[in-house]
Order: structure tokens, then C-alpha cells, then sequence
């Protein structure tokens, strides 16, 4: 199932996408889906969006090539950081480049969206609490990254979190390949299965440390291929079974 978050004269609707049309929900989608009674061409709505999540939980160093790339080791244990919700924005919407950083870099990723309250939650138990899966840019200033010590202002800026298009219920999380373009050159050429740490052991690990609530957004990590942004590109992030997000890049005004 492919579910969407789409803006309809100024009010926002969760949506399911059947064919070029949206069913519009009544509510949330994280329980028992209740249609709200329009059925709109996906022509007529603006996707925003899928979730706006009380976190968004980032692992660091999930592809060994992309540590090896920027020089550092594979962390015996995931290793984690939060971007602030702020940070999100929707396929289409600009990412604006801050004026304190000199170095931006895309991180084209795999976006969990967790769907039932989730803590201590056993691996085999994992799928009862994932909701889908979208794309995600997981936006760097690279050199406040090697400078601050820490990560929050790096990871943190606004727009530095498009999620979407759209959430897709099931996909193949072993197989699919994800791919980040930027200005249509191929940069970052991966596979969901290359991860060091899949899906059910983040989610379960995570889950032992803070309790996840529905709309939560796990991001997975980033392969090799990461490179700079400026002011007038326009980067793609494509995940088999899902689709692609592209957001141009402007400079923050």
C-alpha cells in the first residue's frame, strides 16, 4: 500500500494512492484506515511530506563503504543522532543552503516509519512495529560535521531532512538499490542489503534505547558516493519499491 500526506486548498490529509488518484483519510493512517470521502487526482493535491514525526533517529556509518570514504571505522554498535523535526520538508521543497557552512553534502538513505508505540522490542518482533518505508536526504554540513565535535548543528539546519514522496508499506529490504543523482549524475549507488546493520536489528536497538512513536522516522545510513550541493542543483534520491525524492537547492535568504 502507498501512503501519502498531501495538501488540498491549504489543509493537510493523509492519503492513499490507488492508481494517478488519492483516497483522502479521516485522520491518521497509524490504526484502522477511515477514507474521509474524496477520492482527488493526484493532479489536484500537493504531496508534502509522509509524516511530520515527534523524532527523527539517524544512523551513523551503516555502509562500510561510506565510513571508509570519509575515513572512519564501522562502529562496533550503532551509532545514533537526532535531527530535530524542523528539519523536514517535502519532495519539491527547496533545501536552503546556511550561510555557515562552505560544505554541504547529500546522504541518499532509507527512511523507516515506525507505526505502534515501540520500546524493548525483540528483533522477530520488529515488522508489528514499522509502519513503511520512504526515501530520505539525509542533508551535511560537512564541515561543521568535523568541527562542532558533535553532530547536532551539522545534521540540524532547516530543510536539512526531505522525506517522501510517499510511504510504501512493503518493499524488498534486501535487494533494492538506492541511489542518490544530483543535476542527473549518478553520485551514490547502493543496496538496502549492504547495510552492516538491517532494519530489524536498528529498529530493535533503537527501541532498547528510547521508546518510538508512530510517525517516528529511523533513517539507516548513507552508502558510498556522498558529495557537495550548491546553489542551484537538483538532487534525486531513488529506492526500488518506493520512488524518488528530489528537492532543488537554493542559497538560504
Amino acid at each position: 500500500m502507498r501512503i501519502c500526506r498531501v495538501s488540498v486548498d491549504d489543509d493537510l490529509f493523509f492519503g492513499i494512492i490507488e492508481g494517478e488518484a488519492v483516497v483522502l483519510l479521516a485522520g491518521h493512517p497509524f490504526g484502522e484506515l477511515a477514507p474521509e470521502g474524496r477520492v482527488l487526482p493526484l493532479t489536484d493535491v500537493r504531496l508534502v511530506a509522509p509524516v511530520m514525526p515527534t523524532k527523527i533517529i539517524a544512523v551513523a556509518r551503516n555502509y562500510a563503504d561510506h565510513a571508509k570514504e570519509l575515513g572512519n571505522e564501522v562502529p562496533t554498535s550503532p551509532m545514533i543522532f537526532l535531527k530535530p523535526s524542523t528539519s523536514i520538508v517535502g519532495p519539491g521543497d527547496p533545501i536552503r543552503l546556511p550561510w555557515q557552512s562552505e560544505r554541504v553534502e547529500h546522504e541518499a538513505e532509507l527512511a523507516v516509519i515506525i507505526g505502534r508505540v515501540a520500546s524493548d522490542v525483540p528483533e522477530e518482533r520488529v515488522p508489528e512495529v514499522v509502519f513503511g518505508y520512504t526515501c530520505a536526504n539525509d542533508v551535511s554540513a560537512r564541515d561543521l560535521q568535523q568541527t562542532d565535535g558533535q553532530w547536532g548543528r551539522a545534521k540540524g539546519f532547516d530543510t536539512f531532512c526531505p522525506l517522501g514522496p510517499w510511504i510504501e508499506t512493503q518493499i524488498d529490504l534486501e535487494d533494492a538499490a538506492v541511489t542518490g543523482m544530483v543535476n542527473g549524475e549518478l553520485r551514490q549507488d547502493g543496496v538496502l542489503g549492504d547495510m552492516v546493520r538491517g532494519v530489524p536489528e536498528l529498529v530493535s536497538w533503537i527501541s532498547s534505547v528510547m521508546t518510538l512513536i508512530p510517525g517516528d522516522v529511523i533513517l539507516t545510513g548513507t552508502p558510498a558516493g556522498v558529495g557537495p550541493l550548491v546553489a542551484g542543483d537538483t538532487v534525486s534520491v531513488s529506492i526500488d519499491g518506493i520512488g524518488t525524492l528530489t528537492n532543488p537547492v537554493v542559497d538560504r535568504v
